[in-house]
């Protein structure tokens, strides 16, 4: 071998690269050696999940797997310079870090200072499965950068939290019909303008979560009618079936005009602004960032459904302003908490953010935008979606 495996941690990017070489790697010393400046101390740190994610971006599963089998030899010729470098034992066959059953970082279920995650080392498939750490809202395994479980049954409790909301947006709609200002008494106020399975889930949880403060600000502020056009009064029902029973009928017609549903009273925030900046927010979101003419198309989409809500008086100017600034505060927000790994299974994140913690506990980083047209026609189709 060209360097000796004795003294890996003083190796240079010329020394790895002849290790490369060896191992039979040649065709990424460029990228690794010449790219990356990968030297010994850096090659004994390397993970799968390196290997696998952003800078690197390997995709060859049968290289990276004899490149991690290399990887773990070599680490375990060097335990002792691991140990000064201050990593930990080394890695598993999966290529996470490790820990040994003497590691106080791994006793009693508790993370190492710096955050790090690390897995049980034994010789059974289920104790590498499993890791140092557990959850307090059950366990969640660690994956591999760029390896996200879908996890369909969390999106089906999110879509019946969606869909439970609705329902009680509907019911608490029938409620403040009822208390509409008398138009006669209160006409309308003046205004100065126009007078892939975790997006799902995410897309649930955010406009549920709306909707329920949507539920809030609409029962506790009974605005005026906001266009002569409306015709509007007060509705009283005779008993709780009746209300029951009306809200059973905006919650199927989804609350939509086109339906036959028509409803007073529920102005504080506006429902449609909140889905079509949701639509508008998640489309620009998840499509590779080189699709400028679909974010156009979106954002311009949005701001005329916006125009047009004003223009045909059906909510205050405030009322598209809230709701706009709520939803894309709430996107912003769980989007930036969703792809911050620390905050996730933080003990505030699981006691302020319960619902999210849930939810996000399991997906490792960014979703990324990626697309594939699953036909060879047409080949513009192909080379566009990418």
């Amino acid at each position: 071998m060209a360097a000796s495996e004795d003294v890996v941690s003083s190796w240079s990017c010329k020394q790895v690269a002849l290790w490369l070489r060896d191992e039979g790697f040649g065709e990424y010393v460029e990228l690794l050696c010449d790219q990356h400046r990968l030297d010994g101390p850096s090659l004994l740190a390397l993970t799968e999940a390196d290997l696998r994610g952003p800078p690197l971006g390997l995709c060859v599963l049968g290289d990276i797997k004899r490149l991690i089998i290399a990887l773990c030899r070599l680490q375990r010729r060097n335990q002792a310079r691991l140990e000064e470098l201050g990593l930990p034992a080394g890695l598993s066959p999966g290529g996470e870090w490790s820990c040994g059953a003497a590691d106080p970082r791994c006793n009693g279920g508790e993370r190492s200072s710096n955050g790090s995650e690390l897995r049980l080392r034994n010789g059974d498939r289920s104790a590498y499965d499993s890791v140092c750490h557990s959850h307090s809202n059950g366990r969640y395994r660690q994956q591999v950068s760029g390896r996200l479980d879908p996890e369909v049954w969390k999106t089906i409790i999110s879509s019946i939290y969606v869909f439970f909301v609705f329902g009680f947006t509907s019911f608490v709609m029938v409620i403040v019909h009822e208390r509409v200002p008398d138009m006669r008494t209160y006409p309308p106020l003046p205004d100065i303008f126009l007078d892939r399975s975790i997006i799902f889930r995410r897309l649930c949880s955010l406009m549920g979560t709306v909707f329920l403060l949507r539920c809030c600000t609409m029962f506790v502020t009974s605005l005026s009618v906001p266009g002569q056009h409306l015709k509007c009064a007060s509705k009283t029902y005779e008993d709780f079936w009746g209300k029951i029973q009306r809200a059973l009928l905006i919650w199927s017609g989804g609350g939509m005009t086109l339906t036959g549903v028509q409803t007073c009273g529920d102005y504080m925030f506006s429902g449609h602004t909140v889905v079509i900046t949701l639509l508008n927010f998640f489309v620009t979101e998840y499509t590779p960032r080189t699709w400028n003419l679909i974010h156009t198309i979106s954002w311009v989409l949005n701001l005329f459904g916006i125009f047009f809500i004003l223009a045909a008086h059906e909510h205050y100017s405030i009322d598209v302003f809230i709701a706009f600034y709520i939803t894309t505060r709430l996107f912003l927000y769980y989007h930036t908490l969703a792809n911050t790994r620390a905050f996730q299974q933080s003990r505030r994140a699981r006691i302020w953010f319960p619902m999210f913690s849930f939810f996000e506990c399991n997906v490792n980083g960014p979703v990324p935008n990626q697309y594939h047209w699953p036909f060879n026609r047409p080949a513009f189709m192909r080379t566009l979606v990418g």
